[in-house]
């Protein structure tokens, strides 16, 4: 029998407040379902879909579905909308979200219509955290010359944002050098209930959820929040109030047992996890954490873990809201009245974890043993590649001389033992493969969690007591994602250590990690190029893909803070830290990390003594004020921005309207040639760079015709506003390697034509001129990685207008269909290998006018030099109507632009 929504809303009285939500009870014996046995983040996903029906998209069928969910893994589910409660963004992803909304409202103008309505419609929040570099370090003005100079290189931008933020309604920005944006939504944005103040008068309180554009959005999952990471163009589409699309999938239970060993920290436990999710294949999936053990985790590490989904793959990692979660609340100095009614609207809503909750089903479910783990590291170049922190030492030497791929670096044997010698401050020193040239705790991932953050600082302070120092060669840095990390390190006189070791705070941004580490010695970088060292970085985030960190470092690690900042005493990946001392004392005593590792019991008496609540209502009261640079600094006024043609940082996109008015979709694609032919694991720090733009970048090219010189390049990241720069960026990562490139590693290709080697950008752009279509041909888990659209953006302007792929990660995927490049997946046991391609077969893709629904099977047909063709059928991953729907249009830029 069909129903209204409307009878399913209740209400309660808090505080002499009325509240109205959407009673999940209720619905659950109206269509006769046990509630009870759905997983917490379904019936979340369920309160979202019974919330909005009556919404574009929205109808209470979809509620139905999720109610009747299936536990039976790979079941058949149908696809379901989903509208946050708000949106984040970070400034490296989230200034092309609002260019393109700027692009969108100047191109309803010019189509005679009211520009207002481009408006955002539900709370958007931007973080301008990501362009901050590591220029100064190791001295105690390192934060004030980086914020300058950040502020100094990025004016343009930070302009726009400021006009953003008074031109859009629903729009906050935090201004530079106040925190990261996942530790600032966890501290502070997130809501766990969140309240809605209608037009008419109403409150309505349903769980908070987020969109990020931020593949690390997931953070946020740790505490009870729905939240995943989305590309630019789906962020934006959501802050229109226009729904995500995606099949109801599987939930993979994780039951911790046991306790975490003295010995470990949650990084160990994090990075563990982490790869062993992956293994277990959640790629796409919900995981929801359960168990006895799950109960005594603080919020601090479950943020940590869940931040870490896209290295698992996880769509999210979803820790239910409990006691914790309360807890977390009240000491990050939320008001006690919204604490209180965030566990008054869980409760009534059966969202609210209690006990063992025996009678949930999950499509699986794992148990994990948090006694078992132990110290590890993750690298060299992927995050889930972790191993024994005891089997360092054989881990790299066997890395060395390995083939050169995901693990291997291809060194002869011959180069084995190659050194160099350095002269760095009048002293000599010798570098070798393995020598650390990067030690940085960065990142929100470790710095939202106190235990960890008092740990390495208490290594450093009593390194430094006992004499013992940084090695010269050594970069350290240290940038915390929130002021509240100084203010508990500096209340508990821990900054003193870090600071004498070179680990003075550096800013409030994400550096490293994100490959904002700056320059290193040149006197290093010629000397580690000259000898080809394969040398290492050691960082506390939670990425380390090749190219990422450093250009010229190609080890990388990730590690714990307390690890990190032993790394910068040994200077060298090469250290068995049991058997080897750090130094010795004063006294000739050799000292062992052992010796200066503070105990746990130490560590939590320190940080139950020095994070009161207030240090987190004193941080954030007027944040959004706390910057004299912004405020002062004077913006352009008019509905529509008045992009300068001159600028190199911020330009009109207008490629995304090209062909508005058009059929659409895209044509049978006939006779495209390959412009890369990849392998497994390509990420979209492989696709679109986000660090420095070397000199010899076909990027650095058009920058120095626009009258930029070499040291005000600044990064990809920053430049994300101007489609010139990154179209040239696009492919041309220095450890990409192309089957075409001839075994030349970085941004080559062979234009098949011609024979010529050339820059993927080059060799894209005389296809382009004579009208050749392309294709791009890759193996497993193509798009692991960060959520940029710019990876298909630049693919886009490349003339790719399709990718063949054995699988895709989820949001690299999506981010094609929505700029109307066709995905495409092998069939199962077929392989480029197996079908004999070698890329220089031209390939006709028949049928894509006729495609009607999600995941149809389409025939591509390749067509050898010799005339001889060979067909195949494979998957188009398309994978809902809506996608289709965005597909057909050409993009969703511009089916949005026809709907206003």
């Amino acid at each position: 029998m069909a129903s209204s929504h409307q009878e399913f809303q209740a209400a309660f009285t808090f505080n002499k407040k009325t509240y109205q939500y959407f009673d999940l009870i209720k619905f659950s014996q109206q269509v006769k379902k046990d509630l009870n046995r759905l997983p917490y983040s379904i019936r979340v996903l369920l309160e979202g879909c019974l919330r909005n029906v009556g919404k574009k998209g929205f109808s209470e069928k979809y509620a139905r579905a999720i109610i009747e969910w299936e536990s039976t893994p790979g079941s058949s589910r149908p696809a379901v909308p989903f509208i946050p409660a708000r949106v984040l963004m970070q400034d490296f992803t989230g200034v092309p979200v609002l260019n393109d909304l700027a692009a969108l409202r100047a191109a309803v103008q010019r189509d005679g219509k009211d520009p207002h309505a481009v408006n955002p419609r539900i709370p958007a929040n931007l973080v301008i955290d990501h362009s901050l570099q590591v220029s100064a370090y190791g001295c105690s003005e390192a934060r004030r010359i980086n914020e300058q100079l950040e502020f100094k290189q990025n004016f343009e931008r930070y302009q726009f944002l400021k006009w953003s933020q008074a031109e859009y309604d629903h729009l906050q920005v935090l201004p530079p050098g106040l925190g990261i944006c996942h530790q600032v939504n966890l501290e502070f944005l997130g809501q766990v209930g969140f309240v809605e103040n209608t037009a008419d008068g109403k409150r309505i309180i349903y769980p908070d959820s987020v969109l990020g554009t931020d593949s690390h959005t997931t953070m946020i999952n740790g505490l009870g929040v729905m939240g995943w990471g989305v590309g630019g163009i789906e962020a934006l589409a959501a802050m229109l109030e226009y729904p995500s699309e995606f099949s109801i999938p599987d939930v993979i239970g994780i039951r911790l047992t046991g306790s975490l060993p003295d010995s470990a920290t949650p990084t160990d436990l994090t990075l563990t996890l982490t790869a062993k999710l992956r293994e277990l294949g959640v790629v796409g999936k919900f995981v929801e954490i359960y168990g006895e053990s799950a109960a005594s985790l603080p919020v601090e590490t479950r943020a940590m873990i869940a931040n870490m989904s896209p290295e698992s793959g996880a769509t999210m990692t979803y820790f239910p809201v409990d006691s914790q979660t309360i807890n977390y609340l009240e000491r990050t100095g939320r008001s006690h009245e919204h604490t209180a009614l965030v566990r008054e609207y869980f409760h009534k809503q059966s969202l609210f974890r209690e006990g063992a909750d025996k009678q949930i089903e999950y499509s699986q479910t794992f148990s994990f043993d948090l006694g078992k783990v132990e110290p590890v590291l993750a690298g060299p170049k992927r995050p889930q590649d972790v191993f024994a922190l005891s089997n360092t030492e054989n881990m790299f030497t066997t890395s060395l001389t390995a083939e050169k791929g995901l693990s291997g670096f291809g060194i002869s044997k011959e180069d084995i033992s190659s050194q160099a010698e350095v002269i760095l401050n009048g002293e000599k020193h010798t570098i070798s493969h393995g020598t650390v040239l990067i030690a940085a705790i960065t990142s929100c991932t470790n710095t939202s969690d106190p235990s960890v953050m008092i740990t390495a600082a208490l290594v450093a302070k009593k390194a430094a007591e006992k004499g013992l120092l940084s090695k010269p060669w050594v970069k350290t840095s240290f940038a915390p994602g929130s002021r509240v990390v100084d203010a508990y390190l500096e209340k508990a006189g821990l900054l003193s250590g870090l600071n004498a070791l070179g680990f003075n705070i550096v800013g409030y941004g994400c550096t490293t990690c994100i490959g904002n580490s700056g320059p290193i010695n040149p006197a290093l970088s010629e000397a580690l190029l000259e000898n080809k060292l394969i040398t290492a970085s050691v960082l506390s985030g939670n990425r380390n893909f090749e190219g990422r960190i450093h250009p010229d470092i190609q080890a990388n690690f990730l590690a714990s803070p307390p690890l990190v900042v032993a790394y910068a005493l040994t200077g060298t990946i090469l250290f068995n830290f049991e058997n080897t001392p750090l130094g010795t004392d004063k006294n000739g005593q050799p000292i062992f990390l052992h010796d200066i590792y503070p105990t746990s019991k130490e560590v939590a008496e320190i940080a139950g003594a020095m994070i009161p609540s207030h240090l987190y209502t004193e941080n954030y009261a007027d944040i959004y004020k706390n910057s004299e640079r912004w405020n002062t600094m004077q913006v352009p006024e008019g509905v529509i921005f008045n992009w300068e043609e001159k600028s190199s940082l911020i330009n009109e996109p207008d490629f995304l309207f090209d062909g508005f008015g058009e059929s659409g979709a895209l044509g049978d694609i006939e006779d495209a040639y390959i412009l890369a032919f990849l392998g497994d694991s390509i990420t979209t720090d492989h696709i679109s760079p986000a660090g420095r733009i070397s000199a010899d970048n076909p990027a650095a090219s058009y920058l120095i015709e626009k009258g930029v010189q070499s040291k005000g390049f600044i990064s990809f990241g920053a430049r994300r506003g101007n489609h010139e720069v990154m179209t040239r960026g696009t492919f041309s990562n220095s450890r990409l390697r192309n089957k075409l490139a001839k075994g030349i590693d970085g941004g080559f290709t062979t234009h098949i034509p011609s024979g010529d080697r050339l820059s993927i950008y080059d060799a894209a752009m005389r296809y382009m001129k004579d009208h050749m279509p392309l294709i791009i041909i890759a193996g497993k888990a193509y798009g692991t990685g960060s959520s940029r659209d710019w990876a298909a953006k630049g693919t886009y302007l490349l003339g790719v207008q399709a990718v063949i792929a054995e699988s895709f990660e989820r949001i690299h995927r999506t981010n094609l269909v929505y700029m109307g490049i066709l995905p495409l997946q092998f069939n199962d046991h077929e392989t480029a290998e197996t079908l004999g391609l070698t890329g220089s077969e031209q390939f006709t893709i028949s049928g894509i006018p006729s495609i009607d629904k999600p995941n149809v099977e389409i025939t591509v047909t390749a067509i050898r030099n010799d005339g001889h063709s060979e067909s195949f059928n494979t998957t188009v991953r398309i994978d809902t109507p809506l996608e289709l729907e965005y597909f057909k249009a050409g993009g969703l830029m511009r089916k949005l632009r026809t709907d206003f």
